[in-house]
């Protein structure tokens, strides 16, 4: 079967990582997108390199499969026409503008609807569209403001940002949930929806049980390392070679733990016997669990461990990520076209199989010939991916 949102048109005017991601995702769910980039430059992270891969920037490449480009100048009245034509055809619109830009050129969310009563449109800032709406939404910015970097990083060293934009990552992802819930509900009512979402809220929500402890208690969480606040043993333990994660999330698997590395007696003490035991007592848990650990080396102990079903492994890099993820049959990557780097596929899978031909991200201005034209055409032809990209090369 083919993918579950064959048919659905989305007019991509986002650039950079979050609106980019939402986009991609529905791409890979069968969506035809288009990306509207700004004439000579495109989207910023085109720029942004090393590394860079024979055609771009990896960066770009890696959040702009299977779309189309068109480039637009929107202070261009005849390109603005052809812009509001794209809207007005389109099922998704996807902005991550300041709020107001877009309105300023005649794409805001009350003209497009006015256009268009069945549109989707999402709109993605940095701190929302009321008071936060002049404030710059950049991910490593928010993960300061937001706490992320107050509870990531040493005890004793400095507060420290995650090693991905994480919070584009999953404001991209948000943006990702709220359209696809929109388009089910369009499916029912008939009407279109706006949906807007911002990096600090999607990043307060992420903070799951570290925000809700705070709400409980007043009280803000500090900086761990590896260690986890309601649990122990959750952290890393250095080995005779290097460090092991280990997760405990019960008792029993704690007992199991205790026994694989020759001491038992842990499990019995009082102050280890149980997980509120274990995480007053960490530091010294931490201190014999490491002694015991010295004997071997991490994939020795992650092996035996795993045996028992005590969640461990070793600290590895993203190379032996993928390595993983391939001797456990997930196809972590897709091909996207010959000449092409093999790309991360989307996470999910399913089962009927759906078919989709990912294409390889598009060159600047790649298909802005054929979108032109079928824009300038009102005879209703649809679009997809494949059709425009083989038309732009006749």
């Amino acid at each position: 079967m083919g993918g579950p949102l064959d048919g659905v048109l989305v007019a991509d005017f986002s650039r950079v990582l979050a609106g980019p991601l939402c986009t991609v995702n529905l791409a890979d769910l069968g969506a035809t997108v288009v990306k509207v980039e700004r004439p000579g430059t495109g989207d910023d992270t085109r720029t942004w390199g090393p590394p860079w891969s024979s055609s771009g920037s990896t960066y770009f490449e890696s959040i702009n499969r299977s779309k189309l480009s068109v480039t637009l100048d929107l202070k261009d009245p005849a390109d603005r026409g052809l812009a509001r034509e794209l809207a007005t055809r389109a099922d998704v619109l996807v902005e991550n503008y300041r709020p107001g830009a877009l309105a300023r050129c005649g794409l805001g969310y009350e003209e497009v609807q006015g256009l268009n009563p069945a549109i989707i449109y999402c709109s993605i800032t940095g701190f929302g569209s009321v008071e936060g709406a002049d404030l710059l939404g950049y991910d490593f910015v928010v993960q300061a403001m937001g706490g992320l970097m107050s509870i990531t990083g040493d005890p004793d060293g400095p507060p420290t940002k995650a090693g991905v934009a994480l919070v584009d990552v999953l404001t991209g992802k948000d943006a990702t949930i709220g359209v696809l819930a929109a388009l089910a509900s369009r499916a029912r009512s008939g009407h279109g929806y706006r949906v807007e979402v911002n990096l600090l809220s999607s990043l307060l929500g992420a903070l799951v049980n570290q925000a809700q402890g705070y709400l409980e208690t007043g009280s803000a969480p500090q900086r761990m390392g590896n260690r986890h606040p309601s649990i122990a043993p959750y952290e890393t333990l250095r080995c005779r070679d290097g460090l092991l994660a280990v997760a405990c999330g019960n008792d029993g698997q704690f007992v199991r733990f205790a026994a694989v590395v020759g001491a038992p007696e842990l499990s019995y003490d009082a102050r280890f016997a149980t997980n509120t035991a274990r995480v007053a007592h960490r530091g010294e848990l931490a201190a014999a669990l490491e002694s015991a650990l010295a004997s071997h080396d991490a994939d020795s102990w992650a092996r035996r461990l795993t045996a028992v079903q005590v969640p461990a492994g070793k600290v590895g890099t993203i190379a032996d990520g993928f390595a993983l993820a391939e001797r456990l049959g997930l196809a972590p990557t897709v091909e996207v076209g010959p000449g092409h780097t093999r790309q991360v596929r989307h996470a999910a899978t399913f089962h009927p199989e759906l078919v989709t031909s990912p294409t390889p991200p598009p060159a600047l201005g790649a298909d802005t010939d054929a979108l032109r034209a079928w824009l300038a055409d009102r005879s209703g032809k649809a679009l997809s991916t494949n059709s425009a990209t083989d038309e732009a090369h006749r």
